[in-house]
């Protein structure tokens, strides 16, 4: 299949601070197999992944600030979101 080593789920339940340890501090990757069948890959974290969850986090902090402006201007009507927002203070 690929250079990389395979491991059943079992095995990696009872060893997964070694396995994790062999990932990170040496750059191994590992075909997790269930009966035999391929059905994850466990490989280091690298430059993509980290760029990639800081965009999925960027995505979710904006979506939640759309959220809350959409929500204040509701709250505002007539009178303005700095209105509404001092009225949310008090």
């Amino acid at each position: 299949m690929s250079d990389r080593k395979q491991i059943g789920i079992r095995e990696l339940k009872n060893q997964t601070s070694r396995i994790i340890d062999e990932v990170r501090e040496h750059d191994e990757s590992y075909i997790v197999t269930k009966r035999g069948e391929p059905v994850a890959v466990l490989r280091p974290w690298n430059a993509d992944d980290a760029r990639a969850d800081r965009i999925d986090r960027a995505r979710e902090y904006l979506a939640t600030v759309s959220d809350l402006a959409e929500r204040v201007a509701r709250a505002a009507g007539k009178r303005g979101a700095a209105a509404a927002v001092a009225a949310q203070r008090r």
